[in-house]
């Protein structure tokens, strides 16, 4: 049997934003990291890709896989060969988790929605436990001792800006299947959406109103294919990855609108914007690279959290309070564990309170009140909410 003093870990690699700061804590942490790449097109069943997987790890002697999020092949091969599998989740809900393999023993599964956390015990799943996200600060900091990216011209603008980085959703789920729908549940599903779209993250309503009468009605017009271990249901799926996405497309580009009547905002994104048009729409920005001066540059950032994430802070929160950025967001309920509104970060449960806070924040003898806010923001996440402190906690845990 090989003998091992090194610790190692297997990463199945994906396009999530916040991997390599994860994989780089486990690297400052002691261990050394080797990724393995394969697109797939299935989660639960490939095969090729199992084979591979389970090669690589009878080969080596990894202490355990770490994936962002979960998949249920790569937690099957865990399972059969015995080594702990670990999963840090960036997404909610995680739709691949409602599989029967949730329940495999070598799981150690890490949320960071603490409602997910709950309806998951609730399943009778043993080794699910909460984790909130972070943020590498010690990484943006060297990527802002940089020159700025930004000419003089841009930099000005940011400066007098409100800002928002991120998707609008106008390539979502939703609008492909909406006219498969009967015009009397178009409408409900619409009205739904109206009123989930004015609660800003205080209290959510879709699950509340796929009553078993209209899933049962949704279920009449819309096929819905999943494996045979799959546990999910199609009032789920649809509510989170069609009703979800469809929710905060609408939120984001009424409030951006709405704040673009009295104040210039800018817009970072690759989604089409021809119908805002009183919205700077200045493109998609590298995460790692320009993002974090957008943050740090902006007289106010702006947070709109996808309802489908009910309790959870986003990455964007994290992101923006490690590049030294002022931020209004959205109130989530986890924020009151960890901030102070208006002395570490600034938030919102109505819309004419996110109005009425971004007036008073956007004038200018506000502008040290921003920077102090800002800097004690930074200050917070800098102390206590690192990776390197969150990847800590979830080794103690493994």
């Amino acid at each position: 049997m090989e003998t091992h003093t090194t610790k190692k870990i297997l990463a199945y690699r994906w396009m999530a934003y916040n991997y390599d700061d994860v994989l780089e804590s486990f690297r400052r942490l002691g261990y050394e990291v080797k990724c393995i790449y394969q697109k797939l097109m299935n989660y639960d069943i490939n095969e090729a890709f199992a084979s591979r997987l389970e090669k690589e790890i009878s080969e080596n002697a990894y202490d355990f896989v770490f994936t962002i999020n979960y998949f249920p092949v790569i937690s099957d091969t865990c399972q059969k060969l015995g080594i702990r599998y670990a999963v840090y989740s960036c997404d909610s809900p995680l739709i691949s988790m409602y599989h029967e393999s949730v329940f495999n023993d070598v799981n150690r599964i890490f949320l960071f929605d603490a409602e997910a956390v709950v309806k998951f015990r609730a399943l009778g799943v043993k080794h699910v436990k909460y984790l909130p996200l972070g943020v590498d600060c010690a990484r943006l900091d060297r990527q802002l001792s940089l020159p700025s990216p930004f000419d003089e011209k841009v930099t000005k603008t940011l400066q007098n800006s409100l800002s928002f980085v991120g998707s609008l959703y106008e390539k979502n789920s939703y609008d492909r299947t909406a006219d498969e729908l009967p015009e009397y549940l178009r409408g409900y599903f619409d009205a739904c959406m109206e009123l989930e779209s004015r609660r800003f993250g205080t209290e959510h309503v879709l699950d509340e109103l796929m009553t078993t009468e209209i899933s049962e009605e949704l279920m009449e017009h819309l096929d819905f294919k999943k494996s045979d271990r799959s546990f999910s249901q199609l009032p789920f799926v649809f509510s989170t990855t069609s009703l979800g996405f469809k929710c905060a497309q609408i939120q984001r580009k009424r409030e951006l609108i709405a704040l673009s009547k009295t104040h210039s905002v800018c817009l970072f994104t690759e989604s089409d914007t021809s119908d805002i048009f009183s919205v700077k729409n200045l493109g998609g920005v590298d995460y790692r690279v320009i993002m974090p001066w957008v943050f740090k540059e902006s007289a106010v950032n702006l947070n709109f959290t996808i309802p489908n994430i009910h309790t959870g802070i986003p990455l964007r929160v994290w992101d923006v309070l490690g590049a030294h950025g002022f931020l209004i967001t959205n109130h989530q309920r986890e924020l009151d564990s960890y901030f102070e509104d208006g002395e570490d970060i600034v938030w919102f449960d109505t819309e004419e309170e996110l109005l009425d806070k971004a007036d008073f924040y956007l004038t200018e003898k506000n502008a040290s009140l921003r920077d102090r806010i800002s800097q004690r923001g930074y200050d917070e996440v800098a102390s206590y909410h690192t990776f390197d402190q969150r990847i800590t906690q979830l080794l103690s845990e493994i």
